[in-house]
């Protein structure tokens, strides 16, 4: 497995289940997985969704799994990476240090945005096209809530919450939640009251902090360096090609460096940003053409593309020929130009 396939199951999580009257090798083998799991916790990305999907179908009830778990768990048994946010200054902090060190504990990636009163999480999933299983979604945002209510000493509540799977028992959530909670959206997203994130965690802790965050982010330094920046960089312009104005600030940016690092990196590794997004583009466009329902319009949007007949020119300089006719040859297809 690479290092961005690697995953690191936090052994917290089967005393967990032991706390709700489940035992892990259940779990386990309603994966399909090797009982040695258990005490070697390292997995890969469809592993670590058939286990969390294995806890969902082992109670039977998502709300209800979400809920129990979330709150059940002991602060005794946070990982490292959930202690430095447990025991940071304020809320606000506790949620920024979540953002950083979750890139030590792929698949899940989050993504903060900060608009008028609000202060939104949006969850996504690196290295994977699969969004994650619905009972992981909702224990994910559920926690960052959590977090904020422990830390605090205080009954937060949400300002909305989405998620993308459909929720059984929407109203327990809502009561979890203290809010109203959207199910089958486009996303999944928690979004707080940004006058929340100014309250002092009573759970403050400066001289544990003061050794956990260097560890920390010397593990984070070294976890990003065993990752090849061309195969983040590529990952990112897949996800990122139909959003417009995308440029090298837009890759540099998701990655937390400079551009001129990421300029070094990439020539490190034997590339350059201009080849791979060249790269990047002959790939999809490939892929997207493979569809029939997709016309030529289309493709172009999705590959980043102001206007078809750039498209066109860029297409005959990879295949040395037209978008329809490489489609007609290679599928038997015509479609819409």
């Amino acid at each position: 497995m690479s290092a961005y396939t690697r995953i690191k199951f936090p052994a917290g999580f089967w005393t967990g289940l032991r706390q709700l009257g489940i035992t892990p090798d259940e779990v386990v083998r309603k994966a399909g997985l090797p009982l040695t799991i258990i005490n070697e916790p390292v997995v890969t990305v469809p592993q670590y969704f058939s286990i969390w999907q294995a806890y969902s179908d082992t109670i039977g009830d998502t709300a209800k799994g979400i809920i129990k778990l979330t709150t059940g768990f002991e602060t005794v048994h946070f990982p490292p990476t959930v202690l430095a946010a447990y025991h940071a200054r304020d809320y606000r902090d506790a949620l920024t240090r979540m953002a950083r060190y979750k890139r030590l504990c792929p698949p899940e990636n989050l993504l903060i945005t900060e608009t008028g009163d609000d202060y939104t999480i949006e969850l996504e999933w690196l290295y994977t096209d699969q969004p994650g299983p619905a009972m992981l979604n909702g224990i994910t945002l559920a926690f960052l809530l959590e977090l904020g209510r422990r830390g605090a000493g205080q009954p937060l509540t949400a300002k909305s919450v989405e998620f993308s799977h459909l929720m059984d028992d929407v109203q327990s959530l809502e009561a979890y939640f203290g809010c109203r909670v959207q199910i089958g959206g486009s996303s999944d997203k928690l979004t707080l009251h940004r006058s929340d994130l100014h309250r002092p965690f009573v759970s403050y802790n400066a001289e544990l902090l003061e050794i956990l965050t260097p560890v920390l982010d010397q593990s984070l330094n070294g976890h990003q360096r065993s990752i090849s920046i061309t195969e983040m960089v590529k990952w990112i312009m897949k996800r990122s090609l139909a959003g417009g104005c995308f440029n090298i600030q837009t890759v540099a940016g998701e990655l937390g460096i400079s551009n001129r690092t990421l300029q070094r990196r990439l020539h490190d590794e034997g590339t350059s940003f201009n080849h791979l997004l060249t790269q990047v583009r002959q790939e999809q466009a490939r892929e997207y053409l493979a569809d029939p329902s997709l016309d030529i319009s289309e493709v172009a949007f999705l590959i980043g593309y102001e206007d078809q007949n750039s498209f066109y020119r860029a297409f005959r300089l990879w295949e040395d020929d037209t978008p329809s006719n490489w489609r007609a040859e290679h599928f038997g297809t015509n479609s819409i130009n």
